[in-house]
């Protein structure tokens, strides 16, 4: 029973390894792939995603903490759907809103 224990705790010990691994090597992508952003630029009926340092609202952001980083909005349309999507246009981009959080926001032609 002892040696029985011995080779069960001998073979744990590898996998706790493995595991290890696996679990640094998927957060140093994690913060890999964060450090890198793109932005969504829509012209006409084009829309192409490229690398952006643009500042612009992240999502999950509230309406406040939008308008009192970026100010107030060229234009505010008022939300629509169930649930309720409004959308704000400032300078350059435009914000999506779903209840009073953002969702996405797209950079395009200065408005």
């Amino acid at each position: 029973m002892t040696g029985t224990k011995k080779a069960n705790a001998a073979a744990t010990t590898p996998n706790r390894a493995v595991t290890l691994a696996v679990g640094l090597t998927a957060v140093i992508v994690g913060l890999l792939a964060g450090a890198a952003r793109a932005e969504t630029i829509a012209e006409g009926d084009q829309v192409t995603v490229r690398e952006s340092d643009m500042a612009r609202p992240g999502r999950g952001m509230t309406m406040h903490a939008v308008e009192t980083k970026f100010g107030a909005p060229q234009d505010r349309h008022p939300a629509v759907g169930q649930p309720p999507i409004s959308r704000w246009v400032y300078h350059g981009f435009t914000v999506y809103f779903e209840n009073d959080r953002v969702i996405h926001t797209v950079v395009g032609p200065p408005a």
